[in-house]
């Protein structure tokens, strides 16, 4: 193939074509399957910039090929799926560059454990991080702009890059960082691609200041389009295009190292769970609860619940004997509850973190006070080991079902949208009613405190039933969403199955910002096409996979 010999003659990795290997990458956890035509293992950034010359130069003959950044594959969206050429980073391009007192710098195909492993030597910690923090790497958590448990305290991903070592689509290498306005000056001034970029993109942003703002999404997290309200900082006065890069997918470049600002958290925490059977009450918990500043505010409900339950000796097979025969035994209240039919709608964990036990403990008494009058059944865990088992089930639902429901498939399409709290009283009666007109077993968990919440339903993907539900459910949920002011992705981005809702979300005026921001960075659409930008609803379609379990 003249590709794969044209590829690896100025790569020092490796290319290759077999089959085996193209069908491992030809999956995420998504409902899709798109299968390579080539897997690149690049050693380093002049690996990734030689490659990219080469897809460049196979594009501006009529070829019709494209290049992927992937790391870990755990991608809910299909972001890492093509049928052309994937660089998979997790293989050579996977360490910590460098810890430093605040800062970390790492390559895109590091684990997340082993990245936290190496920062928490230095007690510092990315808050950012996913649930799938066990599986997942930084190159799909950057992104994502991937979020988390304690995304509600700290923010997410898009906060902590700092500077991303990226790869243009015309193969040169540049930083992006924040610059000041003189440094910008200087960049525009530049007679280089880079130049260009900074350019068109500082004019497109000033020019359509107003629409893009009156578009930024009004819920706490966001990954549904580029964010191009985050590349301006007013209140800093510079400008960078590392926040751009962030949440797109590698649509726009592919970076090949970032600097991360990190955090050091706090030592002691206590929990307070809530059970809840009445939702109309859910957003004043909410409301009483957030005035205590908890670190994390996460929910599962009954379906999920039940579920642990069901699976619970597999979920405590994965772990040592000890902590096995340990978390049973705190499971046996839960076990009880199921077998007489007490299950609560919604299981709520407030986590608090200070400085001091006594301090984590008050937090979590304070607020459980705070809700005295609401009569609710409640329970206090003074320390992490008391709240590990709803940790396990909080983390741990989305892969209980991917792996132990034979002939059903975990199926995310619907599965990351956000709403204000504020509205839970009136959305979510709207969105189980919705539900409840498809016979679907699904299970919800969610950010409770950022409105987040993710819907992963169990289905048979092999009967073509399944893929009609999908196709007609998704606008119905969302169509719900928007009208409630939320946003169709908090951490878990477009991919394939929603850059064709793009335009619902936000306007084609907006869209057509989208497309030009593709056009300035990426004329060729050699970069992950088809997401963000130019994606449809037949690819969707297409790429949906008939396989019945996975």
């Amino acid at each position: 193939m003249a590709l794969r010999d044209d590829i690896q003659s100025v790569i020092r990795g490796e290319v290759t074509d077999d089959a085996a290997i193209l069908t491992k990458f030809s999956r995420d956890t998504s409902v899709f399957e798109r299968t390579p035509s080539l897997v690149v293992y690049p050693k380093d950034a002049e690996d990734v910039a030689a490659l990219v010359k080469v897809v460049k130069a196979a594009k501006e003959k009529g070829e019709n090929v494209s290049v992927t950044g992937r790391a870990a594959g755990t991608c809910m969206s299909g972001g890492p799926l093509t049928s052309s050429v994937v660089a998979v980073f997790t293989k050579f391009m996977n360490k910590v560059i460098e810890v430093g007192d605040d800062y970390a710098i790492t390559e895109p195909g590091v684990y997340y454990r082993d990245f936290e492993k190496e920062t928490l030597k230095k007690n510092l910690l990315l808050p950012s991080y996913p649930a799938s923090r066990e599986l997942a790497a930084m190159g799909g958590i950057i992104a994502n702009n991937s979020g988390g448990e304690r995304t509600l305290e700290f923010g997410k991903t898009e906060k902590y890059v700092e500077e991303l070592d990226v790869v243009l689509s015309d193969g040169s290498r540049t930083t992006f960082k924040a610059l000041g306005p003189d440094e910008l000056l200087q960049k525009k001034a530049e007679n280089t691609f880079e130049g260009d970029i900074y350019r068109k993109m500082s004019d497109l942003i000033l020019t359509n200041r107003d629409v893009i703002e009156a578009a930024r999404p009004k819920v706490s997290k966001n990954s549904a389009g580029y964010s191009l309200w985050h590349v301006f900082d007013v209140e800093n006065g510079t400008f960078n295009l590392a926040k751009l890069i962030t949440g797109s997918q590698g649509t726009l470049a592919l970076f090949t190292s970032a600097k991360l600002k990190l955090v050091k958290p706090e030592p002691h925490r206590s929990m307070l769970v809530i059970f809840l059977s009445d939702l109309e009450i859910l957003p004043e918990i909410v409301k009483r609860v957030l005035k205590f500043n908890p670190e994390s505010f996460e929910s599962y409900d009954d379906h999920t619940f039940k579920l642990a339950v069901q699976f619970l000796p597999q979920m405590l097979s994965q772990m040592g004997l000890g902590r096995a025969m340990r978390l049973g035994l705190a499971f046996l209240p839960e076990v009880g509850l199921v077998l007489k039919g007490g299950v609560p709608k919604l299981v709520l964990m407030a986590e608090f973190s200070e400085l001091t036990h006594e301090a984590a403990l008050k937090a979590a008494q304070d607020a459980r006070a705070a809700l005295k009058d609401l009569k609710l059944q409640t329970r206090i865990n003074v320390n992490e080991e008391a709240s590990e088992k709803y940790w396990i089930v909080r983390r741990e639902s989305f892969a209980l079902l991917r792996k132990n429901l034979k002939g059903l498939y975990a199926s995310p399409f619907i599965d990351d949208f956000v709403v204000p709290p504020e509205t839970y009283p009136k959305f979510l009666p709207e969105l189980y009613e919705l539900l409840g007109q498809y016979k679907l077993t699904y299970t919800i968990a969610g950010h409770v405190g950022n409105g987040n919440f993710h819907i992963i339903p169990l289905m048979d993907l092999s009967d073509e039933k399944s893929h009609e539900i999908i196709m007609e459910l998704s606008p119905k949920v969302y169509e719900l969403v928007i009208r409630y002011g939320g946003t169709t992705t908090g951490e878990h981005n477009d991919g394939i199955i929603r850059t064709p809702y793009l335009s619902m979300l936000f306007g084609e005026k907006m869209v057509e910002l989208f497309a030009e921001t593709k056009k300035i960075f990426d004329p060729l659409n050699i970069f992950n096409p088809g997401k963000k930008v130019g994606g449809t609803f037949d690819d969707i379609k297409e790429a949906m996979t008939h396989h019945k379990e996975v």
